[in-house]
């Protein structure tokens, strides 16, 4: 009995040594993000965001079809975008901003790889009805680019999967504490979403843009997802409805 209790003692301990390690080494890596202000967790640099979005970017095209082959499509979406970077703070960023028109018809979407990387969907680029819809667009996905959203989520995942491999250790509650850090991870990556609408939504005026137009963004998806849509709290993105409530908030703050 004695040779098991000590041995769950040791475990307790080497698993609390994990964990305080993991919280010390986390209290290192956080830093300010100069563009917005907010601390976050970052364990790689701007350098290695880059490499990472331009890595995987080719994939990434083809899991939606390759490129849309439409150069006057592709070179509307440029502009649009590079007009977006340099109209704003995301101009003085380390980033390489490059903007792809994908050929996948059927799945409404748009998202950006870190370091720069923007992809929209021909489906998506469809449904748009001005360039300023096609701003609001391209300008939330700048902004998740220039949050750090993706490299903050690559900081709390190796944290939590830390913490987990302590509480596995100590107690055998790996799989409790890292549910904790999945709802962790859910949670930040609603507020990356509502961040990026108010990004967005200053690139947009920053630029000449009508930043009304995100929200008709806004009711395009919420038409487009129909009654299958997920409730907001089963889906990494806020609701259509409160996203279009931050957004007016963000135009009145932006505007004056």
């Amino acid at each position: 009995m004695r040779a098991r209790g000590s041995g769950l003692k040791i475990r307790l301990l080497i698993g609390a040594a994990i964990i305080a390690f993991a919280f010390l080494k986390k209290c290192s890596q956080q830093e300010v993000n100069p563009y917005t202000g907010r601390k976050q967790t970052i364990t790689i640099s701007p350098t290695q965001e880059i490499k990472i979005g331009l890595d995987s970017r080719n994939q990434i095209a083809q899991q939606h079809g390759g490129l849309y082959p439409d150069e006057r499509l592709q070179a509307y979406v440029d502009m649009v975008g590079d007009k977006l970077v340099n109209s704003s703070l995301a101009r003085e960023t380390p980033y390489k901003y490059e903007f792809h028109l994908l050929a996948d018809e059927r799945a409404i979407n748009a998202f950006a790889l870190p370091g720069g990387q923007v992809f929209i969907t021909y489906a998506l680029l469809s449904k748009l009805k001005s360039e300023d819809q096609l701003a609001g667009v391209l300008g939330h996905e700048i902004g998740h680019v220039l949050g750090k959203h993706s490299a903050e989520r690559i900081g709390e995942t190796e944290f939590w999967k830390t913490i987990s491999s302590g509480a596995s250790v100590g107690a055998d509650m790996g799989g409790l504490v890292g549910g904790i850090g999945q709802t962790t991870l859910l949670k930040n990556g609603r507020d990356d979403e509502l961040e990026s609408d108010d990004l967005g939504v200053k690139f947009m005026i920053d630029a000449g843009y009508n930043p009304t137009e995100m929200i008709e963004v806004m009711k395009i998806l919420k038409a487009s997802a129909g009654a299958n849509r997920a409730p907001e709290f089963q889906s990494t993105h806020p609701d259509p409805d409160n996203r279009i409530a931050h957004i007016k908030e963000s135009i009145r703050k932006h505007k004056r």
